[in-house]
């Protein structure tokens, strides 16, 4: 958001997650006006993962809300803050549906999937969400971006060989997790190797929020996904926005 303002870029959160507790930015738009898991959970006693589930059931009987609600900045850059769990991206098609009716409103779509740089130090939980970006990718049908975030927290051991995480050769990754896990899971490792290389979809971008060319990196592959700024107009002389060195 930061970088957004400083660029003089209209952005607009959407916060998308009925158990989110606070923000950073206040969201433009808020599900939690809608409905809360707190609320769901404490009224029909579900637990936290059937009461997500069942918000964005609601969500989706009641998008004349959403719609509504979205109508003011069709023009504008949402980000739209969605809630953790996997499951509502790789095994049930709410998610999708949601995509669709965004893109139905002539709003450009890109899905960005984050994985924290700490899962690089257990190659076990790299390969976990590998697959899961692999299977949401599958599942959303849209264009998608994959980044890796809080770089600024990998260790001096592991800068030197960040490539092969960011663009994996697994075959190359199964060796680590067979040392790792010894050989009784040598063919499970080699075997889930073999099926993200088969796929080939996954590759990450660095994110380090403390670093301007970082966000600016990222974000400019999510422009390119969504083609976003084709229609823009022109920034007059005095709109344009300084180098962040000074050139």
């Amino acid at each position: 958001m930061q970088h957004c303002e400083a660029t003089k870029r209209r952005v607009h959160l959407v916060n998308l997650d009925p158990a989110a507790e606070r923000f950073e930015y206040p969201p433009t738009v808020d599900i939690r006006e809608l409905i809360t898991l707190e609320d769901v959970m404490e009224e029909l006693g579900y637990g936290p993962n059937g009461g997500l589930i069942y918000c964005f059931e609601f969500l989706m009987d009641n998008l004349d809300w959403l719609e509504e609600q979205l109508g003011d900045y069709e023009d504008d850059y949402l980000i739209l803050d969605c809630p953790g769990q996997i499951e509502l991206y790789t095994h049930i098609p709410i998610m999708r549906r949601l995509a669709r009716l965004l893109q139905q409103w002539n709003f450009q779509v890109v899905g960005v999937y984050c994985l924290e740089s700490q899962f690089i130090e257990d190659t076990a939980k790299y390969f976990a969400g590998v697959m899961s970006a692999t299977a949401a990718m599958s599942m959303l049908e849209i264009p998608h971006i994959n980044v890796m975030t809080k770089m600024d927290l990998v260790s001096d051991a592991l800068k030197d060989n960040m490539d092969r995480y960011f663009d994996p050769d697994p075959l190359l990754l199964a060796e680590d997790a067979d040392r790792s896990t010894g050989g009784r899971f040598r063919e499970l490792n080699q075997a889930i190797a073999t099926l993200i290389d088969e796929f080939s979809m996954v590759s990450f971008l660095p994110l380090n929020i403390r670093d301007e060319d970082s966000v600016a990196y990222v974000l400019s592959h999510a422009d390119n996904a969504i083609q976003w700024g084709e229609d823009q107009e022109p920034k007059e002389p005095n709109d344009e926005v300084e180098d962040p060195d000074g050139e």
